[in-house]
């Protein structure tokens, strides 16, 4: 007998019955999961080199953004009406209610940043693709793991015209904020315990306001 082919069809969730689905008890509130394109999928546990990084980033850019912008930290953003993801570290205008009211939309939002420990495929094969397509202008994944950091921008249907890959060693502007310049390795571990890597360093003050 030849093999049976069957093909599922999978329906999408949109956020409205996300939201539902944890106001009725199915999700607990506090349940580690997020709506991408419709589909329900389990966060990865944090490990300490994870948590160490988010730590390290909102240390280097709560100095470089105070007053300028505001960081939320796996907190939701609502992409679309089907997707509702929670990015490490979200990078977002500020808002008079602190996003009481609503999660921050596509256009408030500066840049997201992935800290990829085991999960750099998924960071970067589902989630960049539906960050380029909702028109976020810039998105990083920090690769612990490798210690670099891979920058995506140019936003498109496909994912983002731009992508490259850079190491612990170089220093990077956002789009956003291009007076502030960022030294990577102040986002990883240092090379050797209790020694401050050897790398050039920009002087320690706050971005300029324009």
């Amino acid at each position: 007998m030849g093999t049976m082919t069957i093909a599922a069809e999978l329906r999408s969730l949109s956020v409205k019955e996300y939201h539902r689905m944890v106001d009725a008890g199915i999700l607990a509130a506090d349940e580690r999961v997020e709506l991408i394109e419709g589909q329900l999928y389990t966060m990865a546990a944090k490990g300490t080199a994870h948590s160490a990084a988010v730590t390290r980033i909102d240390r280097v850019l709560s100095r470089l953004l105070m007053g300028r912008a505001l960081l939320r930290f796996q907190d939701p953003v609502q992409l679309s009406d089907i997707s509702e993801p929670e990015p490490d570290v979200a990078v977002v205008k500020i808002d008079p209610l602190d996003y009481e009211d609503h999660h921050p939309t596509p256009g408030e939002i500066f840049w997201l940043i992935e800290v990829a420990d085991s999960t750099l495929r998924r960071d970067r094969d589902l989630k960049m693709p539906v960050y380029g397509r909702s028109g976020i202008r810039e998105y990083w994944i920090l690769d612990v793991q490798e210690r670099c950091l891979h920058v995506f921008r140019e936003p498109g249907q496909t994912g983002y015209g731009v992508q490259q890959t850079l190491s612990e060693q170089d220093t990077l502007a956002p789009l956003a904020f291009p007076d502030c310049e960022i030294a990577i390795w102040e986002f990883l571990r240092w090379a050797k315990p209790g020694r401050r890597p050897s790398h050039p360093q920009k002087p320690d003050q706050d971005c300029v306001e324009h």
